[in-house]
């Protein structure tokens, strides 16, 4: 990664988050092409929005708050601007794919392709909204 190296904090400059979720969302579209790394397009969708809401919120507070949770993430960007309550349904619906896409499970995750790309352009949609404010 560009911004953050073996040992250094996380980035204080809420451009590089949001940098970082245009690089997830790409991995996202780059994954889906193949239909044995669904698991690992959607995770970056997750990822795209938890960077992106960790830089809407830092670009806000100047704090960096930790976290995975996108629900909980996007209740704080709530808290900031009311606008975002209306993210919060695809904020849990992505937060799923945190834990579920990247560990073996007794009930494997079953991703449909037409499915993740739905979360990809849910992703791309609420990314697009939080760049447009912080701009």
């Amino acid at each position: 990664m560009r911004w953050h190296h073996e040992g250094d904090s996380d980035s204080k400059r809420y451009l590089d988050w949001l940098d970082c979720a245009g690089d997830d969302l790409k991995a996202a579209t780059l994954l889906l092409s193949d239909s044995e790394t669904l698991n690992s397009a959607a995770f970056h969708c997750q990822q795209c929005i938890e960077k992106a809401l960790k830089g809407y919120i830092l670009f806000k507070t100047r704090n960096h708050v930790d976290g995975h949770n996108l629900t909980w993430l996007c209740r704080q960007a709530i808290q900031l601007d009311p606008h975002f309550r209306e993210w919060l349904d695809e904020s849990t619906e992505l937060n799923r794919f945190y834990i579920e896409t990247r560990y073996p499970s007794d009930i494997p995750l079953e991703l449909s392709d037409a499915y993740v790309r739905r979360i990809r352009l849910m992703a791309e949609n609420m990314y697009k909204f939080i760049l447009q404010e912080v701009s």
